[in-house]
C-alpha cells in the first residue's frame, strides 16, 4: 500500500513552468536577454517598439529641464559656426529658432526613437544576411526594439545627474554621457570625432551588445558572426551625426 503512491510520484511529470509574461521581457533584457530572445522570436516587433518609445518620450519629457542648458550650449555652439561662413541672425531670430527648437524637440522624442529602431532591425537583418544569417525582417526589428531598452534607463540617469549635478555647466550633449565623449571639450574637440568617440558609451555599446545577442540567437549564427554584424550597425548608426559633423 505505501509503495504505490512513492511508485505513482517517481512517474508523475513535474507541472510545466508557467510561460513569462510580456511585461517581463522587459526586465529579463537586461539580464536574460538571450532568453527574451528565444520565447519572442516569432512574436512580432509592435508592442516592444511602442513601449520603449512611450518610456523614452515621457523621460524626456521629464528631463527637459535638466537638458535645456546643454542644448541651448548646442545651438550657441551652431550659430558661431553659421557666423563664421557668414550667416547672419538677429536676436528675435535666435529666440524663435530656440523656441521651436524646444518644441520640435518634445515632438520629435516620440518620433525619431521609432524611426531609430525601424533602421537599426533593418540594418541589422541586411549586416546579418553577410553571415547567412536565418533571421526576418520582422525578428530584426523585434530584435532592436528589446534592445533599445538601455535607452530607457539611460534617460533614468541623466535624471539622476541632473538632480546631483549643476548641467547648467555643461557645454555640450555628451557632457552628461557615460562614455568618452564626457571628458572631451566640444568647443575644443572636432566635431565630426566627438561625434564618433561619444558613441563609445556605456549604453550605446550596451544596446549594440544586446542587438548580437539577438542576431546570434534569431537568426542562428554564431556570438562572433553577429559580434561583426552588430559592429557594422555601430558603424552605420554614428553615419547620421558624423557626416554633418565633417562639413562644419
Amino acid at each position: 500500500m505505501s509503495g504505490a503512491p512513492a511508485a505513482e510520484q517517481e512517474t508523475t511529470p513535474p507541472p510545466a513552468a508557467k510561460p513569462a509574461s510580456v511585461w517581463e521581457d522587459f526586465i529579463d533584457i537586461f539580464y536574460a536577454p538571450s532568453e527574451v530572445y528565444a520565447r519572442r522570436a516569432n512574436s512580432g516587433f509592435f508592442l516592444p517598439l511602442v513601449v520603449v518609445t512611450l518610456l523614452t518620450g515621457i523621460l524626456f519629457l521629464v528631463n527637459s529641464g535638466v537638458i535645456a542648458p546643454i542644448m541651448d550650449a548646442e545651438m550657441a555652439r551652431g550659430l558661431a559656426a553659421a557666423q563664421k561662413k557668414g550667416a547672419t541672425m538677429s536676436p528675435e531670430q535666435i529666440e524663435a529658432a530656440r523656441k521651436v527648437g524646444e518644441t520640435f524637440g518634445k515632438i520629435g522624442a516620440f518620433i525619431f526613437m521609432p524611426i531609430g529602431i525601424f533602421f537599426t532591425g533593418l540594418v541589422l537583418w541586411i549586416a546579418g544576411k553577410i553571415f547567412e544569417s536565418k533571421q526576418t525582417l520582422g525578428q530584426g526589428l523585434m530584435v532592436a526594439a528589446y534592445a533599445f531598452m538601455p535607452r530607457v534607463l539611460e534617460s533614468v540617469v541623466t535624471a539622476v545627474q541632473g538632480l546631483l549635478l549643476d548641467t547648467t555647466k555643461m557645454n555640450g550633449r555628451f557632457r552628461i554621457s557615460l562614455g568618452v565623449g564626457r571628458f572631451l571639450d566640444p568647443d575644443t574637440t572636432s566635431p565630426a570625432l566627438l561625434a564618433l568617440v561619444g558613441r563609445l558609451d556605456v549604453f550605446t555599446i550596451w544596446v549594440t551588445v544586446l542587438l548580437a545577442i539577438g542576431l546570434s540567437v534569431t537568426g542562428k549564427i554564431s556570438r562572433r558572426q553577429a559580434a561583426i554584424a552588430a559592429a557594422i550597425v555601430w558603424v552605420i548608426g554614428a553615419l547620421p551625426s558624423v557626416l554633418p559633423a565633417l562639413r562644419q
